[in-house]
């Protein structure tokens, strides 16, 4: 691992939590990511099923976890499944976890070889009623591939007709959506190691530098802070392509005169950071591009103070759209006789600011979470409002990620600059 090792009873706790909500005599199966094939015999790198890592603390491929906690067994009660190795694996691939050190990491007592996950499968199956089944239910997903965790749904369901079949990702969802203290630790380094990168490009950017030298600066700090990987790919966006929501090309030049929206966040200990900056290109705003910036950034400010428990997410939308309404007004952009006329359904900001504000932040860049019930102290959530102005070349968006508390809101990249000044001063320092 590139990072210290997380305090087991956090995976021990979880398990725990999952299992109380669990109806008698019910048996829970959780499967890790599959190894997904690239090309002749690559693979892309392996990254985890969240909440598997969530439940164990385990980072390895062919990992098992299973949770009976009626079982007529003490050591079926918990079981966990790791990879088989011998000596050619040890040569091609390097060490994997030994029985010990996957106790160590997960808490759990009991560690099986995954060669032996159907033979005990067939045991405990016949002593339980209900089974709970792992899918990957974020309503945002759109994944046409047939991963493991849902074949083995299929299959089971084929070969256990009479079984009573549950949904583990309401349980999973109600969990992942309130931090622990540790969690909230752990999303602190991510967003400090992200600080960092984002200083070193401040000092790196220039006109003339190209936006994939700027993505080669962030991963060098990402790895050398010991992040495992990008928490997903960054946009470096300069000119035009900065009003591109989700650019990732990153092989432009970098022009003078022109701004440059970052959005990037690395994977730490499995925990994602997600921030947004949009910096002067040759170290100075323009001042329309400072005017557009600082609409942004009171906007941001905002919809930050509004990330309390009890809000939903629908009504806070609409407040910050109203917010954003004005802003939009004051820039040119809209006039209030229009906005009076506008259809409430499609409002006219949406020209400008066509995405939403926040989403759940966690194991996952957009992490599991219902946005249709109110918010509660513990969840962490992005605030990244945008103004984007394609005819003036102009993208601003600012992203930071918040934890809702029962007091004021907690920025945890309170201390990453953005105040136009202070990026600025560190850009001509």
């Amino acid at each position: 691992m590139k990072y210290p090792r997380i305090n087991a009873e956090l995976f021990s706790y979880n398990r725990q939590q999952f299992i109380a909500q669990m109806k008698d005599n019910s048996i829970a199966i959780f499967h890790s990511s599959d190894v997904m094939p690239m090309s002749a015999d690559a693979s892309f790198p392996f990254r985890q099923n969240p909440d598997l890592f969530y439940l164990t603390g385990i980072d390895q491929e062919e990992t098992t976890l299973i949770l009976f906690p009626d079982a007529p067994v003490e050591a079926y009660k918990e079981m966990l499944f790791i990879r088989r190795t011998n000596e050619v694996i040890a040569v091609w691939e390097g060490e994997k976890l030994t029985p010990e050190q996957a106790k160590e990491l997960s808490g759990a007592k009991y560690v099986y070889m995954s060669d032996e996950f159907d033979t005990m499968l067939k045991v405990l199956m016949n002593h339980a009623d209900n089974v709970y089944l792992n899918l990957n239910e974020h309503d945002r997903t759109s994944n046409q591939v047939p991963y493991k965790d849902l074949r083995f749904a299929q299959e089971l369901r084929q070969r256990y007709p009479l079984h009573n079949f549950k949904r583990s990702a309401p349980i999973m969802e109600a969990l992942r959506e309130i931090k622990s203290d540790i969690e909230i630790e752990l999303l602190r380094k991510s967003c400090a190691i992200t600080e960092k990168a984002f200083h070193r490009v401040l000092k790196f950017t220039k006109p003339g530098v190209k936006e994939y030298e700027i993505e080669a600066e962030i991963m060098h700090e990402f790895l050398r802070n010991g992040a495992t990987d990008y928490a997903y790919y960054p946009i470096i966006a300069s000119g035009k392509d900065s009003c591109i929501l989700h650019y990732d090309k990153n092989n432009k030049v970098c022009v003078d005169g022109e701004v440059l929206l970052l959005d990037f966040g690395c994977k730490y200990a499995g925990y994602d950071s997600d921030m947004s900056r949009t910096i002067p290109i040759n170290g100075r705003f323009t001042p329309r591009q400072r005017q557009v910036y600082d609409a942004v950034l009171r906007t941001m400010r905002h919809a930050t103070s509004l990330l309390r428990p009890g809000i939903l997410i629908e009504e806070y939308h609409k407040e910050v759209g109203t917010f954003m309404t004005s802003e939009l007004i004051d820039l040119g952009l809209l006039t209030r006789a229009d906005v009076d006329k506008q259809n409430p359904k499609h409002p006219l900001y949406k020209k400008y600011f066509m995405h939403g504000t926040s989403h759940f932040l966690g194991l996952n860049t957009h992490d599991v979470g219902d946005r249709y019930q109110p918010l509660k102290a513990g969840m962490v959530l992005t605030c990244e409002p945008g103004i984007y102005i394609p005819e003036e070349r102009i993208g601003i968006r600012l992203e930071n990620d918040i934890l809702v508390s029962h007091q004021e809101p907690i920025d945890l990249m309170a201390t990453i600059p953005v105040e136009a000044e202070e990026i600025e001063a560190l850009m001509n320092s």
